[in-house]
């Protein structure tokens, strides 16, 4: 069981930056694949970035290619999402979600956390 936290959302000009926190307890973590996924208002949920249980692995969806950097330090149980260079189009509620696979379909991971709300401004 992985019980998953989101922190450092917040209100953003374009251009400027956030660091999300994904916290999470449990055993399994350090071998749990980590993903990122966001959801905008009357869109679905969709895939940001995904890394490794080792962090050696990391895949990106290719609009945030660049600018997202996704990083975890299995030893404080925490993943992190830098991100620079926002776009007003970045807005949305920022999840992270742990699983066992190396999947971009948000059913494939198991553990959710509650979602975190970035705001980028024009």
């Amino acid at each position: 069981q992985v019980q998953l936290v989101e922190s450092g959302g917040g209100l953003v000009q374009a251009g400027g930056s956030l660091r999300l926190s994904c916290a999470a307890s449990g055993r399994t973590f350090s071998s749990s694949i980590v993903a990122w996924f966001r959801q905008a208002p009357g869109k679905e949920r969709e895939f940001v970035v995904r890394i490794s249980g080792s962090g050696r692995r990391q895949y990106y969806t290719d609009s945030v290619k660049g600018r997202f950097t996704i990083s975890r330090d299995n030893a404080k149980n925490t993943v992190y999402l830098q991100m620079n260079s926002l776009k007003p189009e970045d807005t949305a509620v920022y999840y992270c979600a742990a699983g066992g696979s190396y999947s971009v379909k948000a059913d494939d991971y198991d553990y959710w956390g509650q979602g975190t709300q970035v705001t980028v401004s024009s």
